[in-house]
């Protein structure tokens, strides 16, 4: 997401206001020009070694592209566990993530380009051929106008840019007339009704074929978009209208750019989270540089280094002075309130935030960067991947990983401002990563838990969009491109668009004149473009010296979380009252609830209910201290019953042809073996008969020294559990009965005991829905022997067994260090807040969900809106990773049960076998349900 590399002509900084027209193309690239300075606590890395890296990117790219095309195209995503193409419509929906998707090959588009930089001229020309002769642009679809702008016409436009690159050079491409170009006209042109607002501000979404509004558009209703998705259109827009003449698309973009400006908050100079399309009210007053803001920072400054408008800069120049005085606290990144940037919106940080520190060497900004990588290295060292949210005390909030490409880009940028080797360490890591543990026979498989390295069914376009393109020139030298990418810049896709068209068909739009820029210190605008003696003050060891106070900061400590004091507070004057630290028996808490219009309600059930009323506070700014503390109320809950949950399992099938590749998230047990303190169990699974399990097992003989496969229903997990131990069964998985479950869609599911006592009970017990257990089911069938691993985590793959059957094979896997979880299971009922008038939050102590009289498994679904902890207690939460447990203050466990009402599902039903898991995994094979809807 971030420029490229370094050009001559940077001896010293840019004034504020650069003569854009005399030197373009050297000012942008000064902006990144530090690439001769290496600091000594690393060793530098042999150019054999580069090479060998470089050379295993590209084998990587080839094993992700070349299966995408062969078992998806001309889908617009990969499936790469079921090996087959997504296409919309055909697949269960997974909400906004489903937006991306229009029907017009979208991973070869947003992979144009890449072949490029991978030196793939041959393929890239193919590819655009394909382009042409396949893809279709007028599909009855709504689409996201941000993710159609940024994948598919950023796509065409950097495939078009490389195109007349390679024609000029006379070997490739001689056919080729601006096809592409006038693709991503056609896209343009359907793409403008969106910007049909009284603001100028874009609708979210667009149907291809019938545009807004129309009956059959099935869009044009919404009132809200994210600050990102309308701010992040210049560059493609720009670089439309340059290419093409045509300058009403950069008109559109300059026009949403400016409402974003002008509706700034004044006092912050900072921006919420989402916005009304209509009225520019805030939606989200929260601000921070993660998702729903990220690139709409991003472009601000890429505009000046494309356009030439120095306004841009100025904006830019002015939103970063606020984020290092408000939302910087280093090394975090943490949200605030826009009207009161001195308070913490939130406790936790996404990974889209990761494209920052490669923002900041763009602008120059070295130390800030280095700090904030080194300290989401130091997260990724510890889950292997970045997870989608991590806590303050780096503990896991949102466990996904889609294998997002921004720690890779700021790595690159880093290594380019410095050339630093230890930065080439760490792409070392990163790709050794996907190839242990994302890396399957047909692609590379999204994270579904970074704690467990259990997977998705999903490969994002921009993987192949930017993943290898930002690692392969962290390792390639200049003569191993084919051109000077220094004569591009990156769109926020990594898509290329050249530096010349800061010159050519030059927009006549006037520059906003209505803005009023705050006065700031003018050392914030000496750094636009940094003199590297400056930067590196004849100190070899500066990066070092910035990276070591980080290098334990997640490890081997516990941070309480930060809280933000305003200035005034230090002069005597107390910080509100923060949700972690209130204490209902406290008289002085009451009364500051009572000041910020919130009502404490002892119910005669025994909960506790918190009301808010916004028009009975003291005063404004006490309304909206209780707005905050209700919002920290529930995600403190939220929180603290993530805690006490039951971490998820994995089942592992480490047979031949898997090899531990296929991971499989497994709902844990309340009763048997645990596995989170006890050594895995591995063995060959055999099914039992009955299959439910319900009765004294008729084939002993098959299931003895054996995992036993069982039906759920009819009976209690653990009489199930009894019967299968009784036979010899070393472990057990239970299969869900509810055809067409999957992990994917439902919340982790805890197998619960019978209600009397389960020490009997001495093997491990893992539950499957439907879809993950379909998965072993027709292993079996297909291979007769299948053999898996029951654990509490991913465990290394089996090399022996993987080298004899597969000698050239370089992608065993190692111990993942993903966390255990020491947790509770309490249960609170939480109300969220509707509104700023009146938010309500209840909690019961003591209480457990009733069981369903219907259902016979004793069961516990745990879902963050099923369970929530007492919040008005002052307790130490319980780490995700068992490092920090305050062991004084841990909650009682508890458990719920459940009974089962679906005995006469068959098992009888054929399934269709597994063609060659290496090759090429049944097509046939029923889709997994998607994850639940992403929040990102």
């Amino acid at each position: 997401m971030s420029e490229a590399g370094g050009g001559p002509g940077c001896g010293s900084p840019v004034p504020q206001r650069a003569p854009w027209s005399l030197v373009a193309a050297t000012a942008a690239l000064c902006l990144v020009s530090v690439t001769s300075v290496w600091t000594a606590g690393a060793a530098p890395m042999s150019r054999e070694e580069k090479q060998k890296l470089g050379n295993q990117v590209l084998e990587m790219f080839d094993h992700a592209y070349g299966n995408y095309m062969e078992h998806a195209y001309p889908a617009d995503e990969l499936m790469p566990l079921t090996c087959r193409g997504r296409v919309r419509g055909q697949e269960p929906s997974r909400g906004d993530v489903d937006d991306a998707l229009g029907k017009f090959s979208l991973t070869l588009i947003d992979s144009l380009d890449t072949l490029v930089v991978l030196n793939k001229t041959k393929e890239f020309e193919e590819a655009v051929r394909k382009v042409l002769r396949d893809v279709n642009l007028d599909n009855d679809v709504v689409v996201s106008v941000f993710e159609t702008n940024i994948r598919v016409l950023g796509g065409l436009l950097g495939g078009h840019s490389l195109a007349i690159m390679l024609k000029e050079k006379g070997e490739y491409m001689q056919w080729y007339n601006d096809e592409l170009l006038q693709m991503a006209k056609q896209l343009g042109y359907k793409l403008l009704p969106a910007f049909n607002t009284t603001s100028g501000l874009p609708y979210p979404r667009i149907n291809l074929k019938f545009g807004i509004r129309k009956p059959e558009a099935r869009t044009g209703t919404e009132t809200d978009t994210c600050t990102a998705c309308a701010g992040t259109l210049i560059l493609e827009f720009a670089a439309l209208s340059r290419f093409t003449g045509a300058t009403i698309f950069e008109e559109y973009a300059r026009k949403a750019l400016d409402f974003l400006w002008e509706k700034r908050q004044r006092s912050s100079n900072l921006v919420g989270v989402t916005i009304n399309i209509h009225t520019g009210d805030w939606v989200r007053k929260d601000s921070g540089v993660g998702a729903g803001i990220d690139s709409y920072y991003e472009y601000l400054l890429k505009a000046y280094v494309l356009l030439g408008d120095d306004s841009f800069l100025e904006r830019f120049n002015t939103h970063y002075d606020a984020i290092m005085r408000y939302i910087s606290q280093p090394p975090l990144l943490l949200d605030v309130h826009i009207h009161k940037p001195m308070l913490n919106a939130r406790t936790w940080m996404d990974a889209l935030l990761a494209f920052f520190p490669g923002l900041q060497v763009l602008k120059g900004d070295i130390r800030p960067a280095i700090e904030t990588h080194e300290m989401l290295y130091q997260v990724i060292k510890k889950h292997n991947f970045l997870p989608e949210a991590f806590t303050t005390d780096f503990r896991v909030h949102w466990a996904q990983h889609p294998l997002r490409p921004e720690f890779a880009e700021s790595t690159y940028f880093l290594y380019k401002a410095t050339g630093d080797p230890y930065y080439l360490e760490v792409g070392k890591t990163l790709i050794e990563n996907l190839n242990k543990y994302a890396r399957v026979p047909c692609g590379f498989a999204a994270m579904k838990d970074v704690r467990t390295g259990s997977h998705e069914d999903r490969m994002d376009s921009f993987f192949l969009a930017e993943m290898f393109k930002y690692l392969y020139l962290l390792f390639a030298d200049k003569e191993d491109i084919i051109f000077d990418i220094e004569d591009y810049i990156f769109t926020t896709e990594a898509h290329l668009l050249p530096l010349w068209l800061s010159t050519t068909n030059q927009s006549t739009s006037k520059k906003n004149t209505t803005s009023e820029y705050t006065e700031l210190d003018d050392s914030n605008f000496d750094w636009t473009c940094p003199n590297t003696q400056i930067l590196f003050p004849n100190d070899p060891l500066y990066a070092q010296s910035i990276r070591e106070p980080l290098k334990n900061v997640v490890d081997k400590s516990c941070p309480r979380g930060i809280i933000r004091v305003e200035e005034s507070f230090r002069s005597g004057a107390k910080p509100p009252l923060r949700a972690r630290d209130f204490m209902a028996t406290n008289p002085e808490h009451l009364e500051i609830l009572k000041k910020m219009g919130v009502s404490l309600i002892h119910l005669k059930d025994g909960r506790v209910q918190l009301v808010q009323h916004a028009i009975q506070a003291a005063s404004s700014v006490d309304a909206e201290d209780g707005l905050r503390f209700m919002q920290e109320m529930i995600e403190l809950s939220s929180q603290q019953q993530k805690e006490q949950q039951l971490p998820p399992r994995a089942v592992q099938i480490v047979s031949h042809p898997f090899f531990g590749r296929v991971v499989l998230t497994a709902g844990p047990a309340q009763f048997g073996l645990d596995l989170s303190k006890h050594k895995e169990t591995r063995g060959f699974v055999a099914s039992s008969k009955p299959y439910n399990g319900c009765s004294e097992l008729t084939n002993p003989e098959a299931v003895v020294g054996k995992i036993a496969l069982i039906q759920r229903g009819q009976c209690m997990f653990a009489e199930k559990a009894r019967n299968i131990q009784n036979a010899g069964a070393i472990g057990g998985i239970v299969i869900d009965d509810n055809e067409g479950s999957s992990s994917d869609t439902a919340p982790l599911f805890q197998m619960a005991g019978d209600g009397k006592d389960t020490d009997d009970i001495k093997i491990p017990m893992l539950f499957l829905f439907s879809k993950e257990g379909s998965i072993i089911l027709d292993a079996i069938r297909e291979y007769e022997e299948v053999e898996v691993l029951l654990s509490d985590k991913a465990k290394e793959r089996d090399p022996e067994m993987e080298s004899e059957e597969q000698p050239s094979s370089e992608h065993d896997s190692q111990d993942q260090s993903a966390e255990q979880i020491t947790s509770s299971s309490q249960e609170a009922d939480l109300v969220g807040a509707e509104s700023p008038e009146e938010s309500s939050l209840n909690s019961h102590p003591e209480s457990s969900e009733s069981s369903s009289p219907a259902e016979m498994d004793n069961a516990a679904n745990v879902s963050p809106s099923e369970q929530n902890s007492n919040p008005t207690e002052n307790h130490e939460t319980t780490s995700l990773d068992g490092e920090c447990t305050d062991l004084d203050n841990q909650l009682q466990e508890q458990s719920e049960t459940e009974e089962d009402a679906n005995p006469n599902v068959s098992w009888g039903k054929k399934v269709q076998p597994i063609d060659s898991i290496l090759a090429d995994w049944n097509e046939d094979i029923e889709a997994f349900e998607m994850m639940e809807k992403d929040e990102l």
